[in-house]
Parts: structure tokens; C-alpha cells; sequence
């Protein structure tokens, strides 16, 4: 499927020039009516084929900024140790409205973090794009340290890999889902059954309508014991996370999910490689792909913070702070 133009409106011109070997991303502030993606794809695989170098220095120095003004290993999570009886939660789009830690809710609190450290080795972002689709990447994502995936999507060992250490549920899916949780757990429990004994984690406090259904879902795989873990993002975290990147352009109503958590784990990995992120509908040889890979459905037309965020990843990857994966693994 021949596609000319993508009809987004957003700031965007990159410029991708191979020489001597090296691969290097320009940006200017242009904008764009609309975006030539034959173009694009075919400068994007050429970036792709360039030898992939880390650069320690770009790593520790994109970590060292989101620690002092994030600091993803201290509040990414509500827990006892950060979290007080009786304090005062501020929502994160509404700072008007408040929670109050009662008791039932410090007692939903895991102690500290579940994960066996704050500082992670090698971890596998992945996404839910239509280009993981016959990629062949299972294997090189389950040899991955640590592994985080999104939206409790399905997993398989061929593309995407089985390994599974965080999971973000959004409660949307829990209130269309999953009613009567707390009369009907079975449904949910066998839903993330596959995914071990990840925690899943959920934006408690980002919306009133958000709480209730994060709690219940706490309750139901609690009430029987299930070994994946449920906890709560810190708004106050999220609320830094998304001033860190509105002081460096970033102007969108919200982070999506997946690219705070790619923020998440620059800060707590040695070395992050990221799967299935792609705003486009067709892949790098300009053959049409579904959004997800587990489905046939079309992209959202709706206006997003994608095409700026991946922006943001494509420069992160060319400084040699993260390997993005855009084509197959083998």
C-alpha cells in the first residue's frame, strides 16, 4: 500500500545523512502540511542499517537528568517508603483535587518496590506497534533482563517475546472489560495469568474515574492470591516526568504511556532497546501494517503525542542512548 502523505499537522523535519559510516539526525522547526513517507521509511531503513553504537556517555547523561529531575527509582511507584498515613495525593492532571492515604489504601501499598532492584540491566521496552508483527524479535526481547509491555497486550514467543516484569493496565480496560470484579474476578486472573509474576502497574491517581477501578482491580487479584503484583503509579512522578519534557519542547496534554516508561527505564536500565514503536501505518519497505500486532484494526486518526515523541526516540537512538528495533530480528 503506496501512501504519499500522512495528514498530520505537527513540528517535524528531520534530515538523515550517512557519511564515513556515521549516522547523525538533524531537526529544524518547519512545519509540515504533510509528511513524505516513502521518503521517510527509505531514509529511516538506511539510518537502521548503520552499525548500532552505544554511547555510554549519552547514557549515563540522559540518566542522570531524569534521576535529579524525575527520579523514577525513588517515586516511580506509591509504596510505604515514600508514601505517608494520612498524606495528602495530588491528582496529576487536576491538582485541585486530592486523595487522602486512609488506611485501606496505605495498606495497597506494597513496602518498596517489587522488582529485586532499583537499578535494572538490560531492558526491553515493547510496544504494541503492527511492525512487530512477523519480526521474529521473541527471543531477543525474552533475553532481555527486564522486560515491560503495555495495555496487558497478548504475548507470543515468536514476535514479541514471553518474558514479562512490568505491565501497564489502563483502567478503560478494566471498566469494559472486567465488571463485577469484585463478584467475578476468574476473567482477569486468567487474563494476566500469562504474564507470570509481573507487577502491573496502573495510573491510580492521573483521573478521578481512574481510582475506583485500579483499586478494584488491586482487590480482585488479591483476593486470590494471583502472583502478579498491582501498583500504583506516583503522580507526583508523572506530573515531573511531563515538566522535564515541556522545558524541552515537548508540548502535549500528556506523556503517552509507552514513552514515559521508555523515560522509566533510560533511568533504571544499563541499556534500553525499544520494540514496536512506529506512528505510521505502513513499515520501512512501505508495506501496510495494522496498528497493533495483535489485531487487523486501523491507526487512530485522532491527534496524538506520537509523531513528537517518536521524533524524540529516533534522536535518543541516533545518540546512541537507546536501540530502537524497526525491523526484523532474524
Amino acid at each position: 500500500m503506496a501512501v504519499a502523505t500522512l495528514k498530520w499537522i505537527f513540528r517535524l523535519l528531520t534530515i538523515l545523512t550517512i557519511s564515513h559510516g556515521v549516522c547523525v539526525i538533524f531537526q529544524g522547526n518547519v512545519m509540515l502540511s504533510g509528511i513524505d513517507i516513502k521518503k521517510i521509511t527509505e531514509e529511516l531503513k538506511e539510518l537502521m542499517d548503520c552499525p548500532v553504537k552505544s554511547n555510554i556517555t549519552q547514557r549515563e547523561l540522559n540518566r542522570v537528568r531524569l534521576h535529579f529531575s524525575c527520579n523514577a527509582s525513588g517515586t516511580l511507584i506509591l509504596t510505604k517508603q515514600n508514601t505517608a498515613l494520612n498524606q495528602t495525593i495530588q491528582y496529576e492532571t487536576n491538582t485541585k483535587v486530592k486523595h487522602k492515604v486512609n488506611p485501606e489504601l496505605y495498606d495497597m501499598l506494597p513496602q518498596d518496590f517489587p522488582w529485586n532492584s532499583k537499578y535494572l540491566g538490560q531492558c526491553a521496552v515493547v510496544g504494541s506497534g503492527g511492525i512487530l508483527k512477523n519480526s521474529s524479535c521473541g527471543a531477543q526481547i525474552d533475553s532481555a533482563d527486564f522486560v515491560i509491555r503495555f495495555n496487558m497486550a497478548p504475548i507470543n514467543d515468536s514476535d514479541v517475546g514471553l518474558k514479562s516484569d512490568l505491565v501497564t493496565v489502563n483502567p478503560s480496560q478494566i471498566r469494559v472489560g472486567y465488571k463485577d470484579l469484585d463478584k467475578n474476578p476468574g476473567p482477569l486472573v486468567e487474563r494476566v495469568s500469562v504474564y507470570g509474576n509481573a507487577s502491573l502497574i496502573l495510573p491510580a491517581f492521573a483521573y478521578t474515574f481512574n481510582t475506583q477501578l485500579s483499586f478494584s482491580t488491586l482487590k480482585a487479584l488479591r483476593s486470590v492470591n494471583a502472583p502478579q503484583k498491582v501498583v500504583f503509579f506516583s503522580p507526583s512522578y508523572l506530573k515531573m516526568l511531563d515538566r522535564f519534557w515541556k522545558a524541552r519542547g515537548l508540548k502535549e496534554i500528556r506523556l503517552s504511556t509507552g514513552f514515559m516508561l521508555i523515560n522509566v527505564a533510560l533511568e533504571l536500565c544499563e541499556h534500553v532497546h525499544i520494540y514496536g514503536f512506529w506512528p505510521f501505518d505502513v513499515n520501512l519497505d512501505q508495506q501496510a501494517i495494522s496498528h497493533h500486532y495483535y489485531d487487523d484494526k486501523g491507526p487512530s486518526r485522532r491527534m496524538h503525542s506520537m509523531p513528537q515523541e517518536f521524533l524524540r526516540l529516533l534522536q535518543l537512538h541516533s545518540q546512541g542512548a537507546l536501540t530502537m528495533h524497526l525491523q526484523p530480528c532474524a
